[in-house]
């Protein structure tokens, strides 16, 4: 079992790192390996439509994206982490999503989404029903917790005090971890579950 962590905050060592680093030891407590690409500080400019992905099979910015997407294939789970600003997500994480996402044309069925978000005080539903909005648009499972996935503290170390942020994530990578297995043991058995060619709708029609 293997997950792929994204550290959407463009500080290495802040809060968003100390949620994540409560993820990756209890992660390997339950034999799941996981891995941290932390994006947040790098310069990932946003999706252009183009529609280059298509004929090339990857973004046609070869830059982080481009790495990630591998791992994000090979992975049994994401967990997208990011600071609450102005009640959403860090634009540098979004624009880093929209493109893989919308890049990767490999079939993300039943690989476990999770979405993490630190603030100071408020945002967190926000920007938490904004992240798992990439997995629920790709038949991913989410992963939840005894709590909404968040943890608070506003100067750096601060979310270190946060006792029940902490306990709320060593739930999430529990129940994280149970899910992937879960899901391993079913697609072994059972296969995925068989998918109905897709049917677009517009709402722009010329026929009326």
């Amino acid at each position: 079992m293997k997950v792929l962590i994204i550290n959407g905050s463009p500080h290495a060592n802040g809060n968003t790192a100390i949620a994540i680093k409560e993820l990756v030891k209890t992660f390997e407590a339950q034999g799941v390996e996981a891995e941290v690409c932390h994006i947040g500080n790098k310069d990932i400019r946003g999706c252009i439509a183009c529609g280059k992905c298509s004929e090339l099979g990857k973004c046609v910015f070869n830059d982080v994206v481009n790495e990630i997407a591998p791992k994000f294939e090979e992975a049994d789970g994401l967990v997208v982490a990011s600071p609450v600003y102005y009640a959403s997500a860090n634009a540098t994480l979004i624009a880093c999503l929209d493109r893989l996402f919308y890049s990767t044309g490999f079939d993300k069925t039943m690989k476990v989404g999770a979405s993490v978000v630190v603030a100071r005080r408020g945002g967190c539903s926000a920007t938490f029903d904004e992240l798992n909005k990439y997995f629920t648009i790709c038949n991913m499972p989410v992963a939840s917790s005894q709590y909404w996935n968040c943890v608070h503290g506003r100067e750096q170390g601060q979310a270190a005090l946060d006792a029940e942020g902490l306990q709320t994530m060593r739930t999430l990578a529990k129940n994280m971890s149970f899910l992937m297995k879960s899901i391993a043991l079913g697609k072994a058995q059972f296969g995925l579950p068989e998918k109905e060619p897709w049917q677009p709708t517009h709402f722009i029609r010329e026929d009326v």
